[in-house]
């Protein structure tokens, strides 16, 4: 999944839908880890939170965009690339999922959603957005693809 749009929310911002009471934090954490992040459109940095540096390979919290996404899978690679590309020209809402491909062999999921803004002069503007990280890996592919 890769996808990219205007800025605009879809969901609108309710009232009381930022409060805790209203948030389901104990089943996203059963299920999941996630971070936020941040990129700096002017100097090319992506900070990242210390889970997802380690979930990514890295040795550092930041990083470019091309360290990022070389533990990713080579077929979503490209798709990645070109959408962060896009939300770098445009001030858009984009989020795409794929499979980092960790050195011991193991696939850990991982679904991605963010925004850009500040796009408004050249080379300006950031980007911020969540990881998250289902809390299981897989083995290989057929681990899912034989069940019907």
């Amino acid at each position: 999944m890769f996808k990219i749009a205007k800025a605009n929310a879809a969901v609108p911002m309710l009232p009381g839908s930022m409060n805790d009471n209203n948030q389901q934090h104990e089943m996203l954490a059963q299920f999941s880890v996630s971070e936020s992040w941040t990129g700096d459109l002017s100097s090319g940095v992506l900070r990242l939170g210390k889970w997802s540096a380690i979930l990514h390979g890295l040795s550092t919290e930041e990083c470019g965009l091309l360290n990022l996404i070389r533990c990713y899978d080579s077929g979503d690679r490209n798709h990645v690339l070109e959408l962060f590309e896009q939300a770098a020209t445009h001030c858009s809402s984009f989020c795409f999922s794929t499979t980092i491909i960790m050195p011991n062999g193991l696939r850990q999921p991982l679904f991605c959603m963010g925004e850009s803004n500040g796009l408004e002069e050249k080379y300006s503007g950031s980007m911020a957005g969540v990881f998250v990280f289902p809390r299981f890996k897989l083995e290989g592919a057929r681990q899912i693809a034989n069940r019907q």
